[in-house]
Formats: structure tokens, sequence, C-alpha cells
């Protein structure tokens, strides 16, 4: 490189740096091609700079559309919905044909545009080019000392390019620091206790069974809302529901939570992963009714995290994993939202408050103390709506007064049973048939035989249960009602003719063996 276009190139990156205040992109190994950019109005403007002559404006046409390439594969490291190209080449002399039609703008016509001006800076066109360039870039005059000594130059030239190369090791260095804060720990004992406690739901019940899950933590909302159970909120982001249900779920602890671990620090991994977990429960409760556990809010706080980073270190974000987590996350999203099964409040619960706990506890060497206390506060805030919501919200669910009313039937509480299915029965919904089923089981344990008789009849109006008969032939048989009690229990056994206990009150009232 002839020192004279070795001195030009630099001063013209340093202007750009020190003057117009852009940022270093990449520059090759030796230094001798200089990327910079510079985000603004939603727009980045990038100057390649490179010393390098042509002979033949067929070869410099060559190196355009390779300059083209290159920002079209750099694009997802760059921000901005607009891209605007300045290609720069520093020679002593141009190509000896016609090559100025080069300096008309082009553009590459894709979803994120790409427009590109040529400036070629020899020494017949230098002072036209340099005001091009200037023009087009920089509010600053681009002042050139043509008339430096060689020795200065030398000097330019080697402080200038020391410069360059510590800019790109201190931003090598700042990505290295950022994604190194710490070795992941917590990560791996969070998924070893849910093999573990996976492994104990299987071997008393299964993972899949209803009653073992709550028994060992699962969400289940009477539990926690009439019991106050608040401790499942949190234990019940360490149970899952089979083999395929955890597996996927550790997939996702296992890539975010590293990632995570390693950008926050351990403690501050740990944090956000509780916190989102119980924001994630707490939605969970608020809007759905059903017994449910899995990781799955926890999860989605750690992409809440993810964004938060982004939302502090944007460009770091997207030059490196930004749109990869965004696309996902957007997948997921969508996903839940055509998938009956998937909790959705737990995931939207999730990633608010792994978002908001991420602000609270911050980023290691960053710090915004009215920031952190207003996320402390939206965070307590949103507790507080989400466990008064539940409590709301339950109240008026079938769903729910059905769940207390076979709570209170397994303690034995008729009374309460019966409040709770009444209460259930003056709500919305389809489980008309199944709660007089229980009321009338708790009017029967509360020897109120003839209310007992109605809710039956009226629950066969909704639902043709073999038990209503069952049981609407032993009351009429006691009350002296034989025909009603026959064709009741004639009923009982054709819905439900392996049941021995059903056979034995057929022949009792009927005096027939029932066909086989």
């Amino acid at each position: 490189m002839f020192l004279k276009e070795q001195y030009t190139l630099y001063q013209i990156a340093n202007h750009f740096l020190e003057e117009e205040q852009f940022n270093i992109l990449t520059i090759n190994e030796n230094a001798e091609e200089i990327w910079l950019e510079k985000h603004e109005n939603k727009k980045t403007i990038i100057i390649r700079l490179i010393h390098n002559g042509f002979d033949w404006q067929n070869h410099l046409r060559q190196d355009i559309a390779r300059v083209f390439q290159t920002v079209h594969n750099m694009q997802r490291r760059i921000k901005g919905k607009n891209i605007e190209l300045h290609n720069v080449y520093v020679a002593a002399n141009a190509p000896v044909d016609d090559w100025e039609r080069l300096k008309k703008p082009m553009q590459l016509k894709e979803k994120r545009p790409i427009k590109m001006k040529v400036y070629y800076l020899d020494e017949e066109n230098f002072d036209q080019e340099i005001q091009r360039l200037q023009a087009s870039t920089s509010e600053q005059p681009i002042n050139i000392d043509k008339a430096a000594t060689e020795l200065v130059m030398e000097e330019v030239v080697k402080a200038n390019k020391q410069q360059l190369i510590e800019l790109i090791q201190q931003k090598k260095n700042e990505y290295q620091n950022i994604f190194s804060r710490s070795k992941p720990f917590f990560t791996y004992c969070i998924m070893v206790i849910n093999v573990l406690l996976f492994i104990l739901l299987e071997m008393n019940g299964g993972s899949t069974r209803i009653a073992t899950l709550i028994e060992f933590g699962a969400k289940y909302n009477p539990a926690i809302l009439e019991n106050n159970e608040w401790w499942r909120i949190i234990s019940s982001t360490f149970l899952h529901i089979g083999i395929l249900h955890l597996i996927m779920n550790m997939l996702a602890v296992y890539y975010l939570g590293t990632i995570v671990e390693r950008i926050f620090g351990r403690w501050r991994f740990l944090l956000i992963y509780f916190l989102a977990g119980i924001g994630g429960g707490l939605a969970s409760l608020a809007f759905t009714v059903n017994v449910s556990a899995g990781a799955s809010g926890a999860i989605f706080g750690l992409f809440g995290a993810l964004l938060f980073f982004g939302l502090i270190y944007k460009r770091i974000f997207f030059q490196t994993m930004g749109y990869n987590i965004l696309l996902i996350l957007a997948v997921n999203l969508i996903f839940g939202l055509f998938v009956q099964q998937i909790d959705m409040a737990a995931h939207l619960g999730g990633l608010a408050a792994g978002f908001i706990a991420s602000a609270i506890i911050y980023l290691p060497k960053k710090s915004s103390i009215s920031k952190q206390l207003i996320a402390t506060s939206v965070y307590l805030i949103m507790l507080i709506v989400l466990v008064i919501w539940g409590y709301e919200n339950n109240s008026q669910k079938q769903a729910y007064q059905l769940m207390v009313a076979e709570d209170s039937l397994q303690q034995e509480n008729y009374q309460d049973v019966v409040d709770s299915t009444t209460l259930g029965l003056n709500l919305p919904g389809d489980l008309q048939g199944i709660l007089l089923f229980h009321r009338s089981y708790a009017y029967i344990e509360l020897n109120e035989i003839n209310l007992a008789i109605a809710d039956l009849e009226k629950s066969l109006n909704y639902e043709k249960l073999p038990e209503s008969y069952y049981n609407l032939a032993i009351l009429y048989y006691n009350t002296g009602e034989l025909g009603k009690a026959k064709e009741n229990i004639v009923r009982a056994y054709e819905l439900n003719p392996d049941n021995e206990e059903s056979a034995e009150i057929y022949e009792l009232i009927t005096g027939d063996s029932p066909k086989e």
C-alpha cells in the first residue's frame, strides 16, 4: 500500500469515527479494508473504505457486485429499515476506460433496500470525489493535509492503524465480556431437579395422573384460593405432565437458561427464573381453571430477559441472536394460540414477569435506580392484580365451583358441597349435569331425599350418567316407588352392564337376573 493513499484512507476513517460518531463495523486482518456504520432515523449508513485500484471498469464493477453481496449477507447484523452504502476507493489512478457511469446511485431491490454510491479517490479526481463524499455523508469538512511530509504521514498512519486495531479488539472484548459473566450452574441444577421430580411422579402413580400431580404440588386453584397453598405457584414450575412435556421444556431451559445465566450472572438468572415462574403461575391462576404444571412460565420469562437485554444492548442483540430469538418467540406464541392444551396465560404472564424482573435487577455493570424502582412497583402491582383477579374470575367459573365441590366431597363437608354446587348452577356453563349430581349426593348424605331426587331427575336433562339412574333407583326403592325404581335400574344397567352393583340392585328391585 502506497504511503500517500494509506495516509488518505486512515485520515478519512479517523474523520468519520471522531467527527461524525460512526462505529467500526469490521476491518480485515491487516486493517487495509475498513467498514464503518452509523444508525440514524431508521436508516443505517455504511462506509466501506479500501485502497484498491482497477485498470478496467469491468473489474471495478465486479468488486461493486461483491460489496453488494457482502452487505446483503450482513443484513441480519445491521439495524434500520434502509441501508445506505458509500463505497470509497482510494487509489493512485482510475480505470483507463469509461467508468464514470458507475458513479450513479445504485439500488439492490429487497425488503430492506440497499442503496450504493461509489467514490473513486485517485489523484486526478481527488478533490471532486472527496466533496461528493462529504456532501453525502458528513456535516463537517473532510480535511486531508496534502502537504504532510512522509515522516508525518508515517506517524499518522501508524497511530490511526493502531487506533483501529484497538477499537476492533475493544469491540471483541465487549462481546466476550457480555456473554461470559459466569458459567452456567443454576441452569443445570434446575434441570436436575425437574428430572428427579418427574421420576418421583412416575414412581407414585404417573406424571399424567391428575391426583398425583395435585399431591406433589401442581397448580390447583381450589387448593391455592381456598386452602392458601400459595407455594404451589412455585412447586408447579418443577413438575411436568408426560415425558414429551419434560423433554421439550428441558431443552428450552438448557438453551435459554445457559444464555441468560452467562449474560446476567448466576444469581440474577436465578431471581429472574423464579420471579418469572411466579408471574406465570399467578397469570395461570387468574385466567385458567385447569390443573397445570410445567416450567413454561419461567421459560418464557427467560425470553423476557433476553428481550430486556436487547433493549439495553440493541446493536449487540441484533448482531448476534436477536432475530432468532424474536422468531422462536413469535412461533411459540402463535403455536400456543392454536393448541388448546397450552396454558397461554402462563406463557404471557411469564414473558411479562421475566422482562420486568430483568428491569428490576438490571444487567451486570449497568444500573438505573429510578427504572429499577419503577419496575419493582410494576411487578408488585401485577402480582396484586393477578391475585385479585384470580379470586374474582375463579369464583365466576362453573369448573372452579365443581373442583371446590369435589374437594368438599372428599373431606365429607356436605353442606359446603351444596353451597359450591348451588353457586356453580347459577353461573353460565355446560356443567349443570355433573353439578346437580354432586349436589344430589350431598343431599343424600344430609338426608334431604326429596331434594336429592329432584336434582337427579333434573341432571338427566343434561347428562345421562348411569350413576344418576342407579342412585334414583335406590332412592325410589327406599321410598316405595317400585315402578320408578325398576325403570331407573334397568336404564342404569343398560348404560353400564359391567357394573356388579348395578346387576345386584337390578335383581333386588326387579326380581329377575339381568340379561346378558
